[in-house]
């Protein structure tokens, strides 16, 4: 098992409605339930006072009661299994998912989970014969569409595939810096499911930023690809074997130049042999199979929109300026 944990956060039941935002405390005039459970019995609150959490008076937003930290169920997560990529991708689509808890500060309900399914390795016995195939687990964040909060510039019900879009233009661009991501159906519905990575908690994030680690160039030519809304220092998680890996792809390939990122320390540099290599590559993917598989998730004018800007970095091979009429940085930054 690895060592990392995060806490529970009160998962809604299997098979309840989704709730809206903002709408977890009971209706108006009925007791406020204790943490975890479906109703405070009477008596039971401080000093003994019946039904002592009650819903505020009309006009004052509730306020949820908080169990102390030592009293948090705590989850342990599996260490992600050694798969082929191909058996990995399909653990995360057909393996049985078993949802532990909301990621504290998503926007839009991450949820933490476990996938399990049959190993496909094969394992041998000491005299050579073959046991029957063992299971295999792995940690994912699942982000269910009908958790998706709505954007003014973003379709609706589009952001779990834009995630999984770019999974697909990172694998073919061999910059592999996205989590396996799939979409499919879970215990809210459709969505997203992407491998859970654990972040070295030793290194400082916004140090790699300001030093202009070069790990993290590749990503922000990427960024430029996918035309990145929302690349945030949050987004970007070092892990204990040197590597950097970007997440959260949900607002990307948008037909209008929406790049927003805190990755401008190559902006107006050329880009090297090698990656115009690549994005020459990529522009012959997208005349195949690539364009088939991204359309999948995508609209024909944002795939249209991604030829596009890959034709402008081959024919200007230099990374872009800021554009001094749009915000060039997310807020927040973290």
């Amino acid at each position: 098992m690895a060592d990392r944990s995060v806490e529970d956060s009160g998962l809604p039941a299997e098979g309840s409605d989704w709730p809206a935002e903002g709408s977890d405390w009971p209706a108006e005039g009925s007791d406020w339930p204790a943490e975890g459970s479906a109703r405070s019995p009477e008596g039971s609150g401080p000093e003994g006072s019946g039904s002592s959490l009650r819903r505020p008076p009309s006009g004052e937003r509730p306020r949820r009661p908080v169990r102390p930290a030592a009293e948090r169920a705590r989850i342990v997560l599996p260490t992600p299994p050694l798969l082929p990529e191909h058996a990995l991708l399909e653990l995360l689509a057909a393996g049985d998912l078993e949802l532990l808890g909301r990621l504290a500060g998503s926007s839009n309900n991450a949820l933490l989970g476990v996938v399990r399914g049959v190993d496909p390795r094969p394992r041998q016995t000491d005299s050579g014969s073959s046991d029957p195939p063992g299971c295999v687990e792995a940690p994912v964040v699942y982000k269910p569409v009908a958790g998706e909060r709505p954007l003014w510039d973003f379709p609706d019900g589009t952001l779990a595939h834009r995630e999984v879009a770019a999974f697909l233009l990172s694998e073919a661009t061999g910059w592999r810096h996205v989590p396996p991501t799939v979409f499919r159906d879970g215990p809210f519905g459709p969505g997203m499911v992407q491998l859970w990575v654990e972040a070295d908690p030793s290194v400082d994030r916004v140090a790699l930023v300001v030093g202009a680690d070069p790990r993290l160039r590749p990503i922000a030519l990427f960024d430029v690809v996918a035309n990145n809304a929302d690349r945030k220092v949050g987004h970007l998680l070092p892990t204990r074997d040197g590597a950097i890996v970007g997440v959260d792809h949900g607002i990307c390939f948008h037909v209008e130049p929406k790049l927003r990122t805190v990755l401008w320390a190559w902006r107006g540099q050329p880009l090297t042999r090698e990656e115009q290599a690549r994005l020459t590559r990529l522009r012959e993917l997208l005349e195949g199979g690539l364009a088939r598989d991204l359309g999948a998730h995508l609209a024909p004018a944002e795939v249209d929109a991604l030829r596009r800007r890959v034709e402008r970095l081959l024919r200007e091979p230099c990374f872009p300026e800021p554009d001094p009429d749009r915000p060039a940085i997310p807020w927040p930054p973290y």
